[in-house]
């Protein structure tokens, strides 16, 4: 039997997810699996008749992970279970869906197809990341999408010391800048015009935010390096900067401060229905509609 044990996470805060659950773990328990709810998940859609679990027994317990919800939920719950090596399958309760690819009104269907084995299945990689302050680490984590260094507030801009493997790389002052893997260069990378990282690329894209310098660039690294930002200056010291993770966890940062940044030792692994493809998800997410004469298999005139 494929996946015996299927924990089911949900963006609980959002309106009507309960029915979708609900249909989903009836499902899965009429084709013989045994379903865990996680525990908050449970607790708002209030559901009762199904066991629960923190995300930590789900990663002890479970043979998959469903999260229904969007990007950011899919996010929180990648990061927790990285290191118990649960797969994950999405289904977009959310806007974007660049990771939670199954869309609802298909979800029982691809799940189906899931439990008798049918998917696809892909590995994407994380950053392990910390902020250190002298000898001592303020802060770790990792992150599935990208790190991100940013003025706070309205100050000024900010100065960074950017090394690879401690070789100098880089001087340069700019709002920001994102450190993101192949999965999170659709996310605030490319809003900030860097490149778009095929998922199973073994690379880490360097994005600065608004740099006063136009020659200052988008970079894109080997996974195997090892970087280190270190904030020289912060333009008005009383507002601060940032360092983001995944936009979900930050910690306020001083001038000296160093980010480092590796890849981390787990991987993630999705599943996705027979036939997903990667560019289908672009054409469909960023609109690269094709010409009328490729839609109808009709090469297009040279002129």
């Amino acid at each position: 039997m494929h996946f015996p044990i299927v924990a089911l996470i949900g963006k609980y805060h959002d309106a009507g997810i309960a029915a979708p659950l609900l249909e989903l773990a009836d499902m899965l328990r009429a084709a013989g699996r045994e379903v865990l709810f996680e525990t908050d998940t449970a607790h708002h859609t209030q559901v009762a008749h199904y066991p629960t679990a923190t995300l930590d027994q789900i990663g002890e317990r479970a043979s998959l992970a469903i999260v229904m919800g969007g990007d950011g939920t899919m996010l929180a719950v990648a990061r927790h279970l990285a290191s118990y090596n649960v797969p994950l399958a999405g289904i977009n309760h959310g806007r974007v869906g660049f990771i939670t690819d199954i869309q609802l009104p298909h979800a029982l269907e691809a799940v189906g197809l899931l439990l008798q084995g049918h998917y696809e299945s892909e590995e994407r990689m994380l950053l392990a990341a910390s902020v250190r302050r002298g000898d001592e680490t303020l802060f770790a984590t990792s992150a599935l999408n990208d790190v991100v260094l940013n003025r706070a507030g309205r100050g000024g801009m900010i100065e960074m010391q950017i090394s690879v493997d401690g070789e100098s790389m880089a001087s340069m002052r700019a709002d920001g800048l994102v450190i993101a893997t192949p999965t999170g260069s659709t996310a605030y990378a490319l809003s900030a015009h860097g490149p778009i990282l095929y998922p199973s690329l073994n690379g880490i894209v360097l994005v600065p935010v608004a740099p006063q310098t136009l020659s200052n660039r988008p970079i894109v690294l080997p996974d195997s390096c090892t970087l280190e930002v270190i904030l020289n200056h912060i333009g008005r010291v009383e507002t601060g900067a940032s360092v983001h993770f995944d936009m979900q966890t930050w910690s306020q940062i001083a001038e000296g401060d160093r980010i480092v940044v590796r890849r981390n030792p787990h991987t993630i692994r999705f599943l996705h229905p027979p036939g997903y493809s990667y560019f289908d998800t672009l054409r469909q997410k960023l609109l690269w509609n094709l010409m009328p004469a490729e839609a109808s298999g009709k090469s297009p005139s040279h002129r």
